[in-house]
C-alpha cells in the first residue's frame, strides 16, 4: 500500500516547550528509586541522534526517514537498562530540553522483572503524566525521541531525570494467553526505505508494522513479535514488529480501553482505520489527519506477505500479539538471515506450516526429540514446539541454554 509519512517517534505526552517536571505520584509507598538517563552513549540501536557535549540532539536535521517525509527530521536513543533497588509500577520523568519552534521531545519507558531479559512491557509515555505499568518491575529502560518539522532545526535534550514508585493497583492486567484478533493487512513494500526502528527495508524482508510505537522492537531484536496467519490457519509466520503504521501512529488497538492511548471508545481489537474506513469514525481521518483509504491495522513486509503467508492481495489475517501473553519459556529465532521453516513434526521432512523470521521472539510450549539438525547455534535433536502442531529446531532458537528450557511434550 502507499503509506503516509508517519511521525513514528511522536506520541501523547510529548514535551513541546522548555522543560517539564512531574512529582512522584501521591500514594507512593516505600523508597523511590531515582536515576538520570545517560545521553552520551549512542550505539547501534539508536537512530539519527548524537552526543553533543553531554546533551542529545539530532545527527542530521534534514534526514527524511521515507520519501514521503518532505521536511523536518527525527531520531531516538534507547538508554541502557536501569536496574532498580526496589520494585516500581510507575515512572515519572523530568525533562530539560531546548526546543525551538516546531520541535518536540518524547520520553517513553518500559520495564521488566524476573530472569527473562526480553520480557518487557510495552513502551509507555512518561513525559506528560506518570507511566503506569500493569505489574511491578525491577528494571527500566528509557527511549528518548526527538523530532523537528523543519529542516535544519534541532531540539536538544539536556537532562532526563526519572523516578519510580510503587502504588496500589486495582486492575492490574494479568494475561496468560496472548491476544489474537482478525485484522485487515496490507503489503508494506517500500524497499530501500527506513523503518521506525532504523532498519533499511530489503526485498523479501520479514517483519511487520503496527500503528503504535508502544510495541516497536529495537533494530535487530524481536522483543515485540507477532504470529500472523492466513484466516484458515494454513500458513503462519512469526515476525518481529519493526515499523509504525499503517495509517495511525498511536493506536494500540489490541489493548483494552483502560490502557489504549487513543480511541478508547472503540472495541478492543478494532483498529481506528477500520472504524474510519467502514463507519466514518473520526471524520474518516487517521491521527495525522489523512483520509483513511483502507481498514488496515497491520502492514506486512514483502517476505512475510508473499513467502510467509502466500498472500496475493491485501485482506484479513489472524494476528496474535505474542508479548501480551506468557508461555512456559521463550526464545529468539537466530539464523544467518533467512527465516526458518516451521514444520508440522520434529523432522526435516515434516510438512512446512509457515516461517519464523530471524529475530522473532517465539513462545516455547514444550520440546520433543526429533531429527538431528545442524543450525546456526550448533547441532541438536531438540525441537521446540512453538504452537499447536508447529515445531522448529532448537539450533535456530536462542534460549541461553544448550538444554531444553521447557518441559517435554506429553
Amino acid at each position: 500500500m502507499v503509506r503516509r509519512a508517519v511521525a513514528a517517534l511522536l506520541a501523547a505526552g510529548a514535551v513541546t516547550a522548555g522543560s517539564t517536571a512531574f512529582a512522584v505520584p501521591a500514594g507512593a509507598t516505600g523508597g523511590a528509586p531515582a536515576w538520570r538517563a545517560d545521553l552520551s552513549k549512542v550505539d547501534s540501536d539508536d537512530v539519527n541522534v548524537q552526543d553533543s557535549g553531554g546533551a542529545l540532539t539530532l545527527s542530521d536535521s534534514a534526514w527524511h526517514r521515507t520519501d514521503l517525509m518532505t521536511a523536518g527530521s527525527e531520531g531516538f536513543l534507547i538508554s541502557a537498562e536501569q536496574p532498580l533497588a526496589s520494585a516500581v509500577n510507575r515512572v515519572t520523568a523530568k525533562v530539560t530540553a531546548d526546543l525551538p519552534k516546531g520541535t518536540e521531545v518524547e520520553v517513553d519507558v518500559r520495564g521488566r522483572s524476573g530472569s527473562d531479559s526480553d520480557a518487557w512491557t510495552e513502551w509507555i509515555p512518561a513525559a506528560a503524566q506518570p507511566a503506569t505499568f500493569s505489574h511491578a518491575v525491577t528494571v527500566v529502560q528509557t527511549r528518548i525521541s526527538l523530532s523537528s518539522k523543519t529542516d535544519g532545526v534541532r531540539p536538544t535534550v539536556r537532562e532526563v531525570d526519572l523516578s519510580g514508585s510503587l502504588v496500589p493497583q486495582a486492575d492490574a492486567l494479568a494475561a496468560t494467553t496472548p491476544l489474537t484478533y482478525t485484522i485487515y493487512a496490507t503489503r508494506e513494500g517500500l524497499v530501500g526505505h527506513t523503518t521506525a526502528n532504523g532498519h533499511v527495508i530489503t526485498s523479501n524482508d520479514h517483519f511487520v508494522a503496527l500503528p503504535s510505537g508502544k510495541a516497536t522492537s529495537a533494530k535487530g531484536t524481536g522483543t515485540y513479535s507477532v504470529k500472523v496467519c492466513r484466516t484458515d490457519g494454513s500458513r503462519c509466520e512469526y515476525a518481529p514488529v519493526w515499523d509504525v503504521g499503517p495509517w495511525n501512529t498511536k493506536d494500540d488497538y489490541w489493548n483494552p480501553a483502560s490502557v489504549r492511548s487513543e480511541y478508547k471508545d472503540l472495541p478492543q481489537g478494532q483498529p481506528e482505520a477500520y472504524a474510519a474506513y467502514h463507519n466514518g469514525y473520526n471524520n474518516k481521518k487517521d491521527d495525522l489527519g489523512y483520509t483513511v483509504g483502507n481498514p488496515a491495522g497491520i502492514d506486512l513486509a514483502d517476505g512475510t506477505f508473499g513467502t510467509g503467508l502466500g498472500l496475493g492481495d491485501n485482506g484479513n489475517v489472524k494476528v496474535t500479539y505474542l508479548w501480551t501473553g506468557t508461555s512456559a519459556a521463550s526464545g529468539t529465532v537466530s539464523t544467518a538471515g533467512d527465516p526458518v521453516n516451521v514444520r508440522a513434526s520434529a523432522t526435516t521432512s515434516g510438512a512446512i506450516k509457515g516461517l519464523a523470521a530471524n529475530y522473532a521472539k517465539v513462545p516455547i510450549e514444550c520440546y520433543v526429540n526429533g531429527d538431528s539438525v545442524t543450525g546456526k547455534l550448533g547441532t541438536s535433536t531438540i525441537w521446540d514446539r512453538i504452537g499447536t502442531g508447529e515445531y522448529i529446531s532448537d539450533t535456530y532458537v536462542q534460549t541461553g541454554s544448550d538444554n531444553p528450557v521447557a518441559p517435554l511434550c506429553s
